[in-house]
């Protein structure tokens, strides 16, 4: 029998934030400046006859969770929202807080619990080497995934240097 071959080399690196990213919104404008002002360098570059833009977004996913509360602060139910959007994440927790027959029904008064919400967002990068990877984000880490070159590491880090929510 054959055996495999490995091919190419790629590799993970990973940056723990010391805290987590305060809020969705903040969470947001770190990722849209990445989309805005392209701080890697990358290029566009085309497969199968289409031209992508030098970095997109590849998933993203942001997860809410409602408490809902007795008079006494006593937690009696929860309700965790997970949206593909930053305007579906807000207009989900929106409905469900609103949500009168919800609340009735759950017994308590809804409450968000920020500190356990989660946000997601993979960014496809393409280097001006040829080279596609991978930038994700998340609220306490973000992750530079399937690259070869360790340059590529040295370019985001230093990016990341210069945000303060990042450090």
């Amino acid at each position: 029998m054959a055996d495999f071959v490995e091919k190419s080399t790629t590799k993970t690196a990973a940056r723990e934030l010391a805290a987590p990213i305060a809020n969705v919104t903040t969470f947001a404008a770190i990722v849209q400046s990445v989309l805005d002002t392209n701080p890697f360098g990358c290029t566009p570059h085309e497969v199968g006859g289409v031209t992508f833009d030098p970095v997109s977004k590849s998933r993203e996913a942001y997860t809410a969770r409602i408490l809902y509360q007795d008079d006494d602060g006593k937690t009696v139910g929860q309700i965790t929202a997970r949206s593909g959007s930053v305007a579906g994440f807000n207009g989900s927790i929106a409905g469900i807080m609103g949500d009168e027959d919800l609340t009735a029904a759950m017994g308590g008064d809804p409450a968000r619990d920020t500190e356990h919400e989660r946000y997601l967002c993979t960014l496809r990068c393409h280097d001006p080497s040829g080279e596609v990877y991978y930038v994700t984000f998340s609220r306490d880490q973000v992750r530079i995934s399937s690259y070869a070159d360790d340059a590529i590491v040295g370019l985001v880090e230093a990016w990341a240097d210069t945000v303060p929510a990042l450090a």
